[in-house]
């Protein structure tokens, strides 16, 4: 029987049904990691981690979502370009070059196999100029699979029969979630990825700016194959993006006006690395900028009056993981009173993105279990920067919550399979 239960926000009331509330502490998760760098690594270091620790809930937003805990989930594989790691089991490939995310868990146990990858357009050709020790070295093999290389040697033969390769595996693996760490600017390569998972019926974990959940076409196809699916662009544990969320809102809470938001990014690994060849970053710079712009939006606030930038800034090969964020607001407050606010926020990048996606998983899995289907509007505003629906902190917080009790809210029930 529904039990009806209210919440009230700046915008709405959610009424919220009640659905069965399962314990599934022997069911295992099964995911695929597209992309074995360094957010892989941190992540699988952190599921391993909190599996063995279970008195360890320090670092985790949720410890337990619907049921499920880091131990239901599993890696069954894991799929790559770098020669470096395919071929390896992913508890080695997870610590090979140019990985340089810290190790915070050392003793991994899975032995998932990491398989080969067509290349498409997920390297950016100026790589090639950098010390092999700081970029992705492609297989020979795979080299023809390179758009971006040679379009004329392109090899199409080669790369739909890798597709059926991947299809195989996949299958094979019985994969349930994967999860999309493809360099930014991988376009072409996630919609590859993105068409096998709705042939599949495998849910989408999009932690990169190409837009997929938040594209209205791409979501239909997902909806039209019943499946649930969260993005686009990780938006870290605490990191520039969240940070600059909540500074945006709470001038707005406070009355003042926004004059210039600025936030400067710098680090040291392979994703700034690939960030500089500026014909990638365009997708990037808008998902940063959303997270800011969308506060604006959502109380109705023009942004003709402020400037608004956010972005990757520059690579520095001597940071490694370490990212490096500074924010500059320049506020108008009581009678126009200025106040400006200068912070810097130093993170390891990979293990704060880890502690996000661990939760994004047992979202999307929870809401198979329920028959939702499309883009999830709660998790992925709370754990991605370009959500399809852009939300307030407390109101995304809420919707995670209420998925995470296994209860139907406004917002979830219209996304009930049909």
């Amino acid at each position: 029987m529904d039990k009806p239960a209210y919440k009230t926000s700046h915008h709405h009331k959610i009424r919220i049904t009640q659905v069965d509330i399962m314990q599934n502490q022997g069911n295992k998760i099964k995911v695929a990691i597209l992309g074995v760098g360094n957010c892989a690594s941190s992540l699988v270091q952190g599921v391993e981690y909190y599996t063995k620790f279970t008195d360890r809930t320090s670092g985790l937003m949720a410890d337990d979502i619907g049921g499920y805990k880091a131990a239901n989930i599993e890696f069954v594989c894991g799929f790559e370009v770098d020669e470096r790691k395919i071929g390896l089991p992913l508890k080695e490939a997870i610590f090979a070059k140019p990985n340089c995310t810290i190790i915070l868990n050392a003793d991994i146990e899975t032995e998932a196999p990491v398989y080969r990858s067509p290349v498409i357009d997920g390297v950016s050709p100026q790589m090639s100029a950098y010390p092999e020790a700081n970029r992705f070295v492609i297989k020979d093999e795979l080299k023809t699979t390179d758009l971006l290389i040679d379009a004329v040697t392109y090899d199409k033969t080669l790369v739909n029969n890798l597709r059926g390769e991947i299809i195989a595996q996949l299958r094979q693996h019985e994969v349930e979630v994967l999860i999309n760490y493809l360099p930014v600017g991988s376009q072409l390569a996630t919609e590859f990825y993105a068409e096998i998972c709705i042939e599949l019926g495998i849910s989408l974990v999009n932690c990169i700016p190409v837009f997929i959940a938040s594209d209205p076409v791409w979501e239909q196809k997902f909806i039209n194959a019943g499946i649930p699916i969260i993005g686009d662009d990780m938006r870290s544990q605490f990191g520039a993006s969240i940070v600059s969320q909540m500074l945006q809102e709470l001038a707005f809470e406070r009355g003042h006006h926004v004059k210039a938001h600025i936030q400067r990014n710098v680090g040291g690994n392979t994703d700034f690395l690939n960030m500089e060849d500026k014909n990638r970053l365009k997708s990037k710079k808008i998902s940063k900028e959303n997270v800011i712009r969308a506060q604006n939006d959502i109380r109705g606030i023009s942004t003709e009056d402020s400037f608004l930038h956010a972005g990757p800034s520059e690579y520095i090969s001597f940071y490694g993981d370490n990212k490096v964020a500074n924010f500059r607001l320049e506020l108008e407050g009581f009678m126009g009173a200025p106040v400006i606010f200068d912070a810097q926020l130093s993170v390891q990048d990979s293990p704060n993105s880890a502690g996000v996606v661990i939760d994004a998983i047992r979202y999307v899995y929870v809401a198979r279990e329920l028959g939702l289907v499309g883009a999830l509007r709660g998790p992925s505003a709370s754990t991605q920067k370009t959500p399809p629906e852009q939300m307030m902190f407390s109101d995304a917080i809420y919707e995670c919550h209420a998925l995470a009790k296994r209860e139907l809210t406004a917002s979830t029930r219209k996304q009930l399979k049909k």
